[in-house]
């Protein structure tokens, strides 16, 4: 009886390993370059919403910026996203 049950535990877990590794393959994370990177931000890669990003919450400083900046990260209006002075 306990070699059987061992030997369904073996099974198990390797169809368990197997379910994993096909979802892996099947569902892959985006790459940097699959990511939809939004064209109010020219020249940068900054996704839209949601979620709703601050400066705070990226990389890039003095960056352009076109209408309608979903992000509002041209707080002053003149074109420029994030500015540092």
């Amino acid at each position: 009886m306990r070699e059987w049950v061992s030997e369904m535990v073996k099974l198990y877990t390797l169809i368990a390993i197997t379910v994993f590794a096909l979802i892996v393959l099947l569902y892959p994370s985006p790459s940097p370059s699959q990511v939809q990177c939004d064209r109010a931000y020219p020249g940068v890669c900054i996704p839209s919403p949601p979620p709703d990003l601050d400066c705070k919450d990226i990389q890039y400083r003095n960056f352009t910026v076109l209408p309608p900046d979903p992000h509002n990260f041209d707080g002053g209006g003149d074109g420029i996203g994030c500015e540092q002075h």
